[in-house]
């Protein structure tokens, strides 16, 4: 009795912890505390310096000091080579049941009918083709963008074509009022008109240009397949605007006055580029 007493006396006791220096044995610091407030003092920090350390480990790239911890790129690895495997066993199920079919052909069974898994499974006869508004906004977008897109009429790099073969439709019937000189700088061809006849285009092509120039007013350029590019002006109203798709002899400009310069009356300036180069449209088009 009097020994467990004694223990739980020395278990509330009060200790001193005192710091001196040795020479003068002059006390510097000191602590009162019992054994019993010491260890847990004690094992609260040794509690704390394990909590700080797991936390470090878990949230930082200190785990990767751990021997026999992988690092980041050999965990890539595994999952790389967890998706291989994966793709490599589906395969290599394909495979044999590709062979299994094959044999029981040559023993002339009834092969097995087998698909690849199927991505979805909607019906295809519940599937709606109906257009949604989203769908309907994404149409116009797209052909907005590529209303401009003069890929679809482009030939293949140094392929030449023979024009003598092209038939052109006239963009108008007249009479030549001046012809093709390049000479004293005129690479056009003026037919005379009415006031308010109609101008056609002379090939399928698009629209790449519409203005109005102080010179020549009213003007429309059409790029053609095969690198051709026919040029109308002196117009004195335009049909169609910059991007549409037009077709062989489809109404484009009304014949007029237009331009400050180089106009004596109703007529269509008329010119044809080949190539970067200007044409004779006489040679090819009967006006």
């Amino acid at each position: 009795m009097d020994k467990e007493k004694k223990k739980q006396r020395s278990w509330t006791e009060k200790l001193r912890l005192t710091l001196s220096r040795e020479e003068t044995f002059e006390e510097i610091w000191n602590i009162r505390v019992t054994r019993a407030g010491f260890t847990a003092a004690l094992f609260s920090f040794i509690l704390g310096i394990v909590m700080i350390v797991s936390l470090l480990i878990a949230f930082t790239d200190l785990r990767e000091l751990i021997p026999g911890y992988p690092d980041v790129t050999v965990r890539e690895d595994i999952v790389r080579n967890a998706i291989l495997l994966d793709s490599l066993e589906h395969e290599i199920k394909l495979r044999d049941m590709y062979l299994e079919n094959i044999r029981k052909i040559i023993s002339g069974e009834t092969p097995d009918n087998f698909t690849s898994d199927a991505d979805t499974l909607v019906s295809v006869d519940k599937i709606d083709f109906t257009r949604s508004p989203e769908d309907s906004l994404l149409r116009q977008q797209i052909e907005s963008e590529e209303e401009f897109n003069l890929s679809v009429m482009r030939e293949p790099k140094g392929r030449q074509i023979d024009l003598s073969r092209i038939a052109f439709f006239p963009p108008v019937k007249g009479i030549v009022s001046a012809h093709f000189d390049p000479a004293r700088g005129h690479f056009a061809t003026d037919i005379v008109g009415s006031p308010g006849d109609v101008v056609h285009a002379v090939l399928d092509g698009t629209v790449v240009f519409t203005g109005w120039t102080l010179e020549t007013g009213y003007v429309m350029v059409i790029q053609h397949a095969g690198n051709l590019l026919s040029v109308y002006k002196h117009n004195s109203k335009l049909l169609r605007k910059s991007g549409t798709v037009v077709t062989a002899g489809e109404d484009i400009a009304l014949i007029g006055t237009t331009g400050e310069l180089y106009t004596t009356g109703p007529h269509l300036h008329f010119e044809l580029w080949y190539e970067g180069r200007p044409l004779d449209a006489e040679k090819y088009i009967v006006f």
